[in-house]
């Protein structure tokens, strides 16, 4: 399987895209370009008349080359689906503030894969979520190491603490048992990219941010993202652990507080960071 390259007037809207964005959008708070209407505006959770999907077309000329944002439909252990956590809303939410603060073309349908697809080569980003029961098979193994292998990129989000942790390990070392996952310093560019963090963002749920408490689990008291490479220095999956982007992009339209703290000042930037950086390198 060889990651289908995509037209050369895609990757040059991303360049462009990537210098344009890092000059022109601040940070959602710093007086830059901010999200239209804020807090109970777009979101889905906050607009049921946009119904179950996103509605907008796209131009004719990017019709097979617009961003597609893939959700991962992974093997877990006993009866668990945490694959389908922050569904559908967090998946809806995201291409349309991607479309909205970015000048990448996006498509408005979010789409769920399998590892073993064998179309799975056509999305170019891949996002796996709660991965503290991963229980991958070795069909799926071998899909996740050739896609990867073959220019693909991987999301992984939402899991906390050690147990969840060793779980998750377990599993990408047996996609790259020669291969460790190593912390991103905060000077790395996928923190700057696009928006400029100054933090490594530690995001909770919502109800774990209603509680009052910063962190999900006791032993989850700092948050850390990991990148794996490939042999040439290439990011090939991002692996975001004691933090929780999804829930930042899902439930944007509960509660203005939430929406400010970590909706808008963490969770869609660093989540537009991480795309861009995929679709640039």
């Amino acid at each position: 399987m060889i990651l289908k390259s995509k037209p050369a007037r895609l990757l040059l809207l991303v360049a462009c895209l990537t210098l344009i964005t890092g000059v022109v959008f601040a940070q959602f708070g710093g007086g830059g370009r901010r999200m239209r209407d804020n807090f109970g505006g777009r979101g889905y959770r906050s607009s049921p008349e946009r119904g179950a999907k996103n509605d907008w077309e796209i131009d004719e000329r990017f019709q097979h080359d617009a961003f597609r944002f893939a959700r991962v439909k992974y093997t877990s252990y006993g009866w668990r689906d945490k694959w389908a956590i922050d569904f559908p809303e967090s998946d809806l939410n995201l291409p349309h503030r991607l479309r909205e603060l970015t000048s990448m073309e996006v498509h408005p349908e979010s789409v769920i894969v399998e590892l073993t697809d064998d179309d799975l080569s056509d999305y170019p980003f891949l996002y796996i979520v709660e991965p503290g029961d991963m229980n991958l098979s070795q069909g799926e193994v071998e899909g996740l190491r050739r896609y990867l292998l073959n220019g693909g990129f991987l999301m992984v989000d939402d899991f906390w603490g050690e147990d969840e942790w060793y779980t998750f390990y377990q599993n990408i070392k047996r996609v790259f048992p020669d291969r460790e996952p190593q912390e991103l310093p905060l000077e790395h560019d996928i923190f700057h990219l696009v928006y400029d963090l100054q933090e490594k963002p530690m995001i909770v749920s919502i109800g774990t941010w209603m509680r009052g408490s910063s962190t999900e689990r006791s032993d989850a008291q700092e948050p850390h993202y990991r990148g794996i490479f490939d042999d040439d220095g290439r990011m090939m999956a991002i692996i975001c652990h004691n933090t929780d982007l999804g829930d930042g992009w899902e439930e944007e339209g509960v509660d203005p507080t939430y929406f400010k703290q970590y909706s808008e000042r963490f969770a869609y930037p660093l989540g537009i960071n991480i795309i861009t950086y995929a679709m640039t390198h």
